[in-house]
């Protein structure tokens, strides 16, 4: 089964995965899509002006290429991910932990003390791939408030469900969740 959409111009199936036994999401990878990925930077730029903030900022994995290629479009000379281990070329690094819908269990996302000191003071927009029940975007707000920065706003290619009625969110598009036979769940 999968999920039909357009977005930032372009048209794309989206295959529905299962996150439990009657709870499916419409699938949205940028991984390997070039096109959609330049696309959607360049339609969530036009929705956030970069005089709006400092840095922009991730979380590791799915959504490093669009932040990438925001900052390439904007001129951007940094951008921050939060990673979700400690490497080793983080010096001293900060954490906070993450529920996220489709990641089971809790997981810690990590920024190193030298980008901390970076963020310090700076507005930041946090940019994510697709939003659903919000952890992973409070995640990375907190890690960016304890970081000493300050979350100016947030962004999202696509809102699931209920998160399409967030307000906080600009997003260029929602998908509906669904049933295990396909159908969408309602709001």
């Amino acid at each position: 089964m999968t999920y039909p959409i357009e977005i930032a111009g372009l048209r794309r199936e989206l295959p529905l995965c299962r996150v439990s036994e009657d709870l499916y999401v419409a699938a949205f990878i940028l991984f390997g899509d070039a096109e959609l990925t330049v696309a959607c930077a360049r339609e969530l730029l036009k929705l956030t002006p970069a005089e709006e903030y400092d840095y922009l900022f991730t979380s590791e994995a799915k959504s490093i290429p669009l932040i990438h290629e925001m900052a390439r479009q904007s001129g951007a000379k940094k951008y921050f991910i939060a990673r979700k281990g400690p490497k080793s070329y983080m010096p001293e690094p900060i954490f906070v932990e993450d529920r996220s819908i489709t990641t089971e269990g809790v997981q810690r996302l990590y920024l190193g003390r030298d980008d901390a000191e970076l963020i310090r003071g700076k507005r930041v927009l946090l940019v994510d791939d697709v939003i659903s029940k919000g952890g992973s975007m409070l995640a990375m707000e907190e890690l960016v408030r304890t970081a000493g920065g300050t979350v100016v706003g947030r962004a999202a290619v696509l809102a699931e469900g209920a998160a399409a009625l967030r307000s906080d969110i600009r997003v260029l598009d929602a998908v509906p969740l669904f049933h295990a036979d396909g159908t969408p769940i309602e709001n």
